[in-house]
């Protein structure tokens, strides 16, 4: 709530002033306050990080995956006990793998976060206004709504959702004052991915390209692996060799931004882009 006031604060006072100049000044307003923020908490909380223990009840696992060698694939809400991770014949493979209730906890809340904003821009006289306001703010100035303060409204609520993401997400990532730095490039990503202005186009692309980085993860081949297997041999002489080698796993981090490039090239509004951003 406090930083959701912060949010519709700054929109007042500045962010009202540069939004008749455009896209870039607002980006440039923006990202300079968050250098004065990320500034601000270094000087109140140091550079380092901060311990952000979970709370108690979520410090456990929300279910495990228990994988037998003979009885197959079993799920155990909970912790499993040690009993059952363990075979006493040593030919018995068992393999726990425990899913922490804190990934559970966070991955509920968004998607009631997911849920909410859909149903209040669909489904709601208030929704239906920002929805128009956005893209014929003089239509609906004329009708008698406020469109400045709707606009100051949206910015502090989009404020205080991501302080909601920062308490949920500060012990799944490390606690310290560049955090929101190191989730900024692929929350950009997810947006012109999916496109600007659609809330489903938005969770389209951060499926897929959660999807993508986890497979290139758990696959971790490579082109030079992929060519042998089809017969083709290349030698260390072969222009760019050092490139084939590479695996998949060692290129996951850039994937996204390769999707984007794509996006950008075949489908320039996005997956599910209604309007232009």
């Amino acid at each position: 709530l406090f930083v959701g006031a912060c949010g519709a604060l700054f929109e007042r006072i500045t962010l009202r002033k540069v939004h008749p100049f455009g896209h870039v000044p607002e980006l440039l307003v923006t990202f300079g306050l968050s250098y004065v923020v990320l500034e601000l908490v270094q000087l109140v909380w140091g550079r380092t990080a901060v311990e952000f223990p979970p709370p108690e009840i979520l410090r456990s696992s929300a279910f495990t995956l228990i994988n037998h060698s003979v009885n197959g694939l079993s799920l155990v809400w909970g912790t499993a006990p040690a009993e059952m991770c363990s075979a006493a014949d040593a030919a018995i493979r068992v393999v726990c793998s425990p899913f922490p209730a804190t990934r559970g906890f966070m991955m509920l809340v968004a998607l009631l976060m997911l849920m909410s904003l859909w149903l209040l821009l669909t489904r709601t006289r208030i929704g239906l206004v920002i929805q128009a306001a956005l893209t014929h703010p003089e239509m609906v100035e004329s009708l008698g709504h406020n469109v400045p303060r709707v606009f100051m409204l949206v910015f502090g609520g989009g404020c205080a959702l991501a302080g909601l993401a920062g308490v949920i997400g500060g012990n799944a990532y490390v606690t310290e004052p560049g955090m929101a730095f190191s989730v900024g490039g692929i929350i950009f990503v997810v947006v012109v991915v999916g496109g600007m202005g659609s809330l489903e186009g938005a969770f389209l692309a951060s499926l897929l390209i959660g999807v993508l980085q986890t497979f290139a993860v758990a696959i971790d081949a490579s082109l030079l692996s992929a060519m042998e297997t089809v017969g083709i041999n290349l030698t260390p002489s072969t222009f760019g060799y050092s490139l084939w080698k590479l695996k998949l796993s060692q290129v996951a981090p850039i994937l996204p931004y390769l999707f984007l490039v794509l996006i950008l090239i075949f489908r320039p509004k996005g997956l599910l882009g209604k309007r232009e951003g």
